[in-house]
């Protein structure tokens, strides 16, 4: 399989008055298909870090911000398949009592997806659905349509049946959404986030962020979906794996720090040369 080379990272700027406990989540999970070069951490001034892993596998890192201004890189170069994510419209759903037994967390309520506060709704639409990859994929399709995507219509506190009502969101609100309709049908269904470039896509005129979307598990495998581009994608990057956004915070703070500005990068690198795609 052919592969593509990419650069990724972010930068975070704080401010805060007092010195700050934080947990960054932003390097990439371990994946056998994607391969990083050149890991780098930094900060201004130097900060000490160090890693663990959460309870689902992510890896995470600690460190205290100082009083004061402060900053927090960090940057890699990734190499990944050109090749968009699998898919199989012929995957089956399971039936709850066949489901692994370390799925079935993905099948209950969280912080941010209701599947008891949404089943009505979920049974109705897309219960008579023949169960399977392509029933998902109609949860997505409907997701995509009811929502618009918009930065700032909601906050910290909307979870789906807020988003569901109010019909906006940003890519956390669409996965959170999606993710609720498919545990309402008893399909697992977990929150990934990571870093998604514009490859072989038109680009985004936004400023780069983070991605949210969704695995679901169908026959004997996790599935990626995306419910907020709704198409295979190449690139994506997976940082971490959770019930929720709560699980995969790219940083939590203990404390009250302004957060005065954030950058992220997902591009690919191009050498002389050589012409994208």
């Amino acid at each position: 399989m052919n592969s593509r080379r990419l650069l990724i990272g972010c930068d975070f700027t704080y401010v805060a008055v007092i010195s700050t406990p934080v947990i960054f989540q932003v390097q990439p999970a371990e994946d056998p298909l994607i391969s990083l070069q050149d890991p780098q951490w930094a900060s201004e001034p130097a900060i000490a870090i160090r890693g663990y892993t959460d309870l689902y596998g992510n890896p995470c890192v600690r460190a205290v911000l100082p009083a004061g201004k402060s900053s927090f890189r960090y940057s890699a170069v990734a190499t990944v398949p050109d090749a968009t994510e699998d898919a199989d419209e012929d995957a089956p759903e399971l039936t709850p009592d066949a489901l692994p037994d370390n799925t079935l967390i993905y099948t209950l309520p969280s912080r941010y997806c209701l599947p008891d506060v949404l089943g009505n709704e979920a049974w109705s639409r897309f219960g008579t659905l023949p169960p399977g990859y392509r029933r998902v994929q109609a949860i997505c399709d409907h997701v995509n349509s009811h929502l618009t995507f918009q930065y700032g219509s909601t906050t910290a506190l909307s979870d789906a049946a807020d988003v569901n009502l109010a019909q906006r969101g940003v890519c956390r609100d669409f996965t959170h959404l999606a993710i609720s309709f498919c545990r309402a049908l008893n399909i697992p269904a977990r929150y990934v986030f990571g870093y998604l470039p514009d490859m072989d896509v038109p680009p985004d005129p936004a400023p780069m962020d983070f991605a949210a979307w969704m695995e679901v598990w169908l026959g004997d495998r996790w599935w990626t979906f995306d419910p907020r581009n709704n198409i295979r994608r190449k690139g994506r990057i997976v940082i971490g794996r959770g019930r929720d956004a709560s699980d995969v915070a790219m940083a939590t703070t203990f404390g009250g720090p302004l957060l005065d500005s954030m950058t992220v990068q997902a591009e690919e690198q191009i050498q002389a040369g050589e012409v994208a795609g």
